[in-house]
């Protein structure tokens, strides 16, 4: 159950997040004083299966949303397992939008996106690449930005649920990847996806 622990002179976050025991219903506590963020991180979490506690204060909410974007996908780094099933795929209609998520966790961090509200769209962008993931984000039909955001918290939660899914395997012609940070001494990434 990692946990993510990110202070700056700008932003105050601790992010807790769990594969769920009950996948069904996860538990989402989510206070970052911005209520359409939090909103979407529960939202986020019900879908991906995942139990998450977030606590965050920013001074700008560019800040805010970026930070806990990056915060979140380390979360979701060190969570991921060396045999996660690596991708995700999903299509989320919601009323006029419709929008499309595909998801690789294998440790290549890219984002090719664009959803019509700035921020979020970096959330997803901050997300991607702290996650070592490959995000692609395309909103297919849409002319409510409150329902594109949501339609891709929700087709994000669904890929990320299949994608952390155990699949017993190394999905990767490289097998497990690690990473080791000579200055520190110790693994930064170890036993992740491997990234071919």
């Amino acid at each position: 159950m990692p946990t993510i622990v990110r202070e700056t002179k700008e932003t105050q976050i601790t992010i807790t997040v769990a594969r769920a025991a009950r996948p069904e219903a996860p538990a989402a506590r989510v206070d970052t004083s911005a209520p359409f963020l939090d909103h979407m991180l529960v939202t986020l979490a019900r879908y991906a299966g995942l139990d998450l506690d977030v606590r965050a204060r920013g001074d700008l909410p560019h800040h805010l949303i970026e930070d806990v974007g990056i915060a979140f996908g380390e979360a979701v780094r060190t969570l991921a397992p060396a045999t996660a099933a690596r991708y995700g795929d999903r299509t989320i209609p919601m009323d006029d939008a419709l929008v499309h998520v595909s998801l690789d966790l294998g440790g290549r961090a890219w984002y090719a996106g664009r959803l019509p509200a700035r921020l979020y769209d970096h959330w997803f962008q901050s997300f991607a690449y702290n996650a070592r993931a490959t995000l692609h984000v395309r909103t297919l039909r849409g002319r409510d930005r409150h329902h594109v955001v949501e339609a891709a918290f929700k087709a994000l939660g669904l890929a990320l649920r299949d994608a952390l899914a155990e699949s017993g395997v190394v999905f990767s012609t490289k097998g497990a990847v690690s990473l080791t940070s000579v200055e520190r001494g110790a693994s930064s990434v170890e036993g992740a996806p491997g990234d071919a």
